[in-house]
């Protein structure tokens, strides 16, 4: 079973933000609660923790913009 990582919605009018860098290589095994990715807000940069352990499987690029919800690893 698949844990799916989206985009968190940090503070109250963040709609959306830029992935900045994986902190963890594509297939590499992560931890629940660790550092996962950072993400590029209007005035901060955040590290957002991974929901689950187990195998990363990355969906998304760094540099690009995306919404507060979407999809952009999977945890399996």
């Amino acid at each position: 079973m698949s844990v799916e990582v989206r985009i968190p919605q940090i503070g109250f009018s963040a709609e959306e933000g830029i992935l900045t860098e994986w902190l963890v290589a594509d297939g590499a095994r992560v931890e629940a609660g660790k550092p996962l990715y950072t993400l590029e807000l209007d005035k901060s940069v955040q590290e957002v923790e991974a929901p689950a352990s187990g195998t990363l499987k990355i969906h998304a690029v760094t540099g690009e913009t995306y919404r507060v919800g979407a999809l952009v690893a999977e945890i399996v």
